[in-house]
């Protein structure tokens, strides 16, 4: 059982766990790329290619849930990227 005042690095590995272990199976491969909303502590989820109507639905079942997002089939819900430049003036 994880609680809302764990450690984040231990909420993910539960809801990693809840995945791979009950999840993935039925989600892959007929909704890849899509997002997938977990309540890592009722194991409810949710699955929209709009990751904020999964999140509304998810939260509209359990207010106050703890939810965890992810994308299915890729190793991180969203890419997080920049672009370095330098300024040679």
């Amino acid at each position: 059982m994880v609680a809302k005042q764990d450690n984040p690095d231990a909420i993910g590995e539960r809801a990693q766990r809840l995945y791979e272990e009950k999840i993935r199976s039925v989600v892959e491969p007929m909704h890849n790329g899509e997002f997938l909303v977990l309540d890592v502590e009722a194991g409810d989820y949710e699955v929209d290619a709009d990751r904020r109507r999964a999140l509304e639905r998810a939260e509209a079942k359990h207010p106050g849930g703890l939810f965890y997002i992810l994308r299915i089939g890729y190793p991180a819900a969203v890419h997080l990227g920049g672009r370095f430049t330098v300024n040679r003036s």
